[in-house]
C-alpha cells in the first residue's frame, strides 16, 4: 500500500494555512517528495510524519515556490546524523542549481544523488516505486511525474510443487527475484501468474493542458493537478502565465477517467476555492479541492 498526503495546496507563496505545494508518498519504510518550497519541512512535522526516512526528491521545476525549501530540509536530514544517501531528480541543471542552494548547507554527512531529465519522458526505478518523469507546458522547463508501484502476478503453488522447489525459494520467487537451486536458476515466472493490477499517482503542476498528462494519467487510481484558478473568467490568465483553470483540470481527468481527482496549487487571490466545487463536479463528480495535509492509502485491489 502507498501512503500519500498533498502536504501543501499554495501556489506562488505560503499563506496562513496554506503551504506550497508539495506531495509525499510513503512505501515500505521509504518516503518519496516531490517539490520542496518554503516551509514544506514545517507541512512535514505539522503531518506528523518524518523528513528522515526521504530518500528520494524530484522537482518539476526551478521556481522558488518548488525548491526554496530544500537546503533547510538537507539540513534537518542532516542534524539527525543521517548517512545513506539521498537521490534528487530534476530537470536539466539540477546539480547546478542545488549545488548554487547548498552555499547555506555546505556540509552533509550523507551524499547526494543526482538524476537530471533531459528528455520529454524519462522511466526510473528508486526504491519500488517506477517514476515516470514527463515533460508538460511551462515558462521554464517543468515536468509532470507518475508513481506506479507494480505488483506481482498471484505465486502458483502447483508449479512450484512440479519444479521440486522447497519452501525456502517460494518467497523469493514472490519477490521477483531469481533463485538458484540444485544448480539449477529458476525465475519468477515460472511460478507466478501474470501481473496483476498495481498502484498508479500521476501528479502535475503548473502547466497548460497537454495530450501527454492525459496519456500518463489513464486509469490512475489519484491524479492530483493544479488548478491555479477557480473564476471561470480567468483563463486568459491561465493562457498568459502558463497555468490551469480547475475545469481544464477536470477536463484531463475526465478523459484520463482516473478514480478521483485532487486540485491543488491555487493562486493566493483565491480565498476560497471550494466555492467552485460544484461548477468543477459537473465536468468531473470525483473532484475534490484539496486542502493542506489531504491524505490517502492506495491499497492494491483485494480482488486480483
Amino acid at each position: 500500500m502507498l501512503d500519500v498526503c498533498l502536504l501543501g495546496t499554495g501556489g506562488m507563496m505560503p499563506l496562513p494555512k496554506r503551504w506550497l505545494t508539495a506531495l509525499m508518498t510513503r512505501l515500505n519504510g521509504s518516503s518519496f517528495l516531490i517539490d520542496c518550497g518554503e516551509g514544506t519541512q514545517v507541512a512535514i512535522r505539522e503531518k506528523g510524519w518524518s523528513v528522515h526516512d526521504i530518500d528520494t526528491i524530484a522537482f518539476t521545476h526551478y521556481h522558488g515556490d518548488h525548491i526554496s525549501g530544500l537546503p533547510g530540509l538537507l539540513l534537518s536530514m542532516g542534524n539527525a546524523d543521517r548517512k545513506k544517501p539521498v537521490t534528487l531528480i530534476g530537470p536539466k541543471g539540477l546539480e547546478r542549481v542545488v549545488s548554487a542552494l547548498r552555499v547555506i548547507a555546505p556540509e552533509l554527512p550523507f551524499p547526494l544523488e543526482f538524476i537530471e531529465v533531459t528528455e520529454p519522458y524519462k522511466q526510473m526505478q528508486v526504491n519500488g516505486y517506477e517514476i515516470t518523469a514527463f515533460r508538460v507546458k511551462h515558462n521554464v522547463t517543468c515536468y509532470g511525474y507518475t508513481i506506479q508501484v507494480k505488483r506481482t502476478g498471484k505465486f502458483q503453488l502447483e508449479k512450484a510443487q512440479e519444479l521440486g522447489l522447497p519452501r525456502n525459494c517460494w518467497g523469493i520467487l514472490q519477490k521477483g527475484e531469481p533463485v538458484e537451486w540444485e544448480g539449477k536458476v529458476y525465475r519468477p515466472q515460472m511460478v507466478l501468474g501474470p501481473a496483476r493490477k498495481g498502484i498508479k499517482l500521476t501528479y502535475c503542476t503548473d502547466t497548460r493542458p497537454l495530450p501527454v498528462i492525459v496519456e500518463q494519467a489513464k486509469e490512475a487510481d489519484l491524479f492530483i493537478c493544479e488548478g491555479m484558478y477557480g473564476e471561470p473568467d480567468k483563463i486568459g490568465k491561465a493562457k498568459e502565465n502558463k497555468h490551469m483553470t480547475f475545469y481544464e483540470a477536470a477536463q484531463l481527468a475526465k478523459e484520463a477517467n482516473v478514480k478521483e481527482l485532487w486540485l491543488t496549487h491555487y493562486s493566493p487571490s483565491l480565498s476560497f476555492p471550494e466555492n467552485y466545487k460544484e461548477a468543477v463536479r459537473k465536468i468531473f463528480p470525483k473532484t475534490v479541492v484539496a486542502k493542506d495535509r489531504r491524505t490517502v492509502t492506495l491499497e492494491f485491489d483485494k480482488n486480483e
